[in-house]
């Protein structure tokens, strides 16, 4: 079956979750260092506020804050950390399948490129999308998708043994008093 994303929907734009667990707070979309001074341009040129916060680093020893950062995050602009910047809600526009349109489509970092496919063994397609939760899979046309969770993946090997999660302390109101903030050692 093809991938085609659903009439109306841009839920992925929106909804953000809690990884790998609620005291970490929500999590952005993911930018990997090479893209991260692209992303700060592309929304100084269309006036888009954007934050960008650390997502994983690595060291050499246990006791030292990161030396490498290997990804970023885009968050989202509401409170609880939904909906990224680039999604434009305000105008009349919509997107080709009916959603709201993204102002960067053509320049979206390789996270959105790799959307619905998701990082396991094996890759799998992510159940919260509408498309995937109707019909269970798709194995035809994800080649571009595939691709970049590809260079995601090889972007993600690191020489250095010791890995860091940024706890964004980004979430809904009741889930405050747990969220955290900073480097988290993984593991």
């Amino acid at each position: 079956m093809e991938f085609k994303c659903v009439e109306e929907c841009s839920q992925c734009c929106i909804e953000r979750e809690y990884y790998p667990s609620k005291e970490f707070g929500k999590i952005g979309v993911l930018i990997l260092p090479e893209e991260k001074e692209k992303i700060e341009k592309i929304s100084a040129i269309n006036k888009v506020d954007i934050k960008i916060l650390p997502r994983i680093g690595v060291s050499e020893e246990r006791d030292s804050l990161p030396t490498k950062i290997l990804a970023y995050q885009l968050m989202g602009v509401e409170k609880n950390g939904n909906t990224c910047p680039f999604l434009d809600t305000a105008s009349e526009t919509k997107s080709p399948h009916g959603g709201f349109p993204c102002k960067i489509y053509e320049n979206r970092p390789l996270a959105c490129r790799a959307y619905p496919l998701i990082e396991s063994e094996p890759i799998t397609l992510d159940q919260k999308c509408k498309f995937c939760k109707e019909h269970g899979n798709a194995d035809k046309n994800l080649n571009s998708e595939m691709e970049a969770l590809v260079k995601i993946k090889d972007s993600m090997n690191a020489e250095l043994p010791t890995i860091w999660r940024f706890a964004t302390k980004v979430g809904e109101d009741e889930d405050q008093e747990i969220l955290k903030t900073g480097w988290i050692l993984e593991g």
